[in-house]
């Protein structure tokens, strides 16, 4: 009788535990915790992809100042012998009340005619 007795237990307490198990992943399984599932997969994805583009555009632009100072060294070019960058402005800048009529600034270099060529 006490064999009879440990046996069923034992299927008891096996059929809970798998009775658990099954719920426990048809849980998983619907479709708002794979949705769930897959936009956090996807948001850790974009932040492992953003931080390995920003650290790989900071190297870049580490490299790049280095190998800047390393030609500028080789070429005997000094940081002040450098002339300012030029700039031209789009549009003039007047303090006046009166913004109806903007005037524009001609390019003094070239023109943006494409049939000056043909």
């Amino acid at each position: 009788m006490f064999r009879r007795t440990f046996w069923f237990g034992t299927g008891v307490a096996a059929g809970v535990w798998a009775t658990t198990k099954v719920n426990r992943k048809l849980r998983q399984l619907t479709p708002e915790s794979l949705a769930a599932t897959a936009a956090n997969k996807a948001l850790e994805t974009g932040q492992r992809l953003k931080d390995r583009a920003v650290g790989f555009a900071l190297d870049v632009r580490d490299n790049m100042a280095q190998r800047e100072d390393e030609l500028q060294e080789a070429l005997g070019i000094q940081d002040d012998a450098l002339p300012a960058p030029r700039r031209l402005t789009a549009i003039e800048y007047t303090p006046n009340t009166n913004r109806t009529n903007p005037k524009y600034i001609e390019s003094p270099m070239h023109s943006y005619n494409r049939n000056e060529d043909h």
